[in-house]
């Protein structure tokens, strides 16, 4: 578990990249596709790119990024433990940069930002790495296959209403031997929060409904990444807490960070009786010593290569010269011998 605290308040090299018109996005500033609502289609991307942008042009839009910023340095790390030079690396739902700006041009030389906001890419951080920004959407990444060296991912794909067919996008825009590094929130995010509106509403009302979208699972993520493709995978889990003074200034900050709610069977409106209650069972189910009340992000980090022949290949089912019962036999001796 890891805690934080709510702080105080060049385009020349990308022509080649481009898939032909087979992806369903248009090449201008373009609306995610139409979708309707639906167990396929659990989310209104257009309202997330709404929210997004609407984020992105407030005065201070770095004011509510310290958790961005804290899982894009993280997944940095994971990068520079790769021991190589990336040509060409992808950053999908890469809003404002936050993995960019951990970054360096000896490790990536150039990069490619893709986001369904425009505003978002606008109002970039700047990095020392070159940089193209693309307003796409990441289930439809318009690129030619076997193009990226490196993709990377902080935070935007638990959005996506097709999540299978974005894991089978990246894989078929990076080349082989290319690596997928990437973080997306997991089931156990913002439970407090989920609890507290769920126990007032239905105290107040009767009834509830969803405040909190739905996430993926831990167990589903190996098999999807499996599915579309990849190898060698490696799947953990880790937690941020952040404290907060109170519920209000939670759902303050996930709407500064362009996190609310956009299911489609999101309820439109809280009352006014029922957001206090939750503020008190939140403090008194929750509450830290000093006051402030806690909010668990529950982050999954992904990594996933893409075949090549002159990668490390698995030994044959049945090739072992030592079974499991022979170790045994062999710490008992250990064990014996040091006696």
């Amino acid at each position: 578990m890891r805690g934080l605290s709510r702080p105080v308040l060049r385009a020349g090299w990308c022509g080649r990249l481009w898939a032909p018109p087979r992806r369903a996005l248009a090449a201008s500033p373009p609306s995610p596709p139409a979708a309707t609502s639906g167990a396929l289609s659990p989310f209104d991307r257009r309202l997330k790119r709404k929210q997004k942008n609407w984020a992105a042009l407030q005065a201070e839009p770095a004011k509510c990024d310290y958790l961005r910023e804290e899982v894009g340095g993280r997944i940095a790390d994971r990068v520079f433990d790769i021991t190589r030079t990336f040509p060409l690396a992808l950053d999908v739902g890469s809003g404002r940069g936050y993995i960019a700006q951990h970054l360096t041009k000896e490790t990536v030389e150039k990069l490619v930002q893709v986001d369904v906001a425009e505003n978002a890419l606008k109002n970039a951080v700047e990095t020392e790495i070159p940089t193209v920004k693309v307003v796409a959407d990441e289930e439809f990444l318009p690129f030619k296959e076997n193009t990226f060296d490196l993709v990377v991912s902080s935070l935007s794909l638990h959005w996506v209403n097709d999540l299978p067919k974005a894991f089978k996008e990246i894989h078929h825009v990076l080349k082989p031997d290319g690596v997928f590094i990437g973080a997306m929130f997991g089931g156990d995010t913002l439970y407090e929060l989920r609890c507290s509106l769920q126990l007032a509403e239905l105290e107040r009302e009767g009834g509830f409904s969803p405040h909190v979208s739905p996430f993926t699972a831990v167990a589903d993520l190996g098999h999807l990444l499996s599915r579309a493709g990849f190898n060698t995978l490696t799947v953990d889990t880790d937690e941020i807490q952040v404290n907060y003074p109170g519920l209000f200034e939670v759902m303050e900050d996930l709407q500064g960070m362009g996190e609310s709610n956009c299911s489609w069977n999101r309820k439109p409106l809280l009352h006014r009786e029922t957001m206090l209650a939750a503020a008190a069972i939140y403090r008194e189910m929750y509450g830290n010593s000093d006051g402030s009340v806690p909010a668990t992000f529950q982050i999954y980090y992904m990594i996933g290569w893409k075949y090549h022949e002159s990668q490390a290949k698995p030994a044959q089912r049945g090739s072992a010269t030592v079974s499991f019962g022979d170790l045994a036999k062999i710490e008992g001796l250990i064990s014996r011998g040091k006696k």
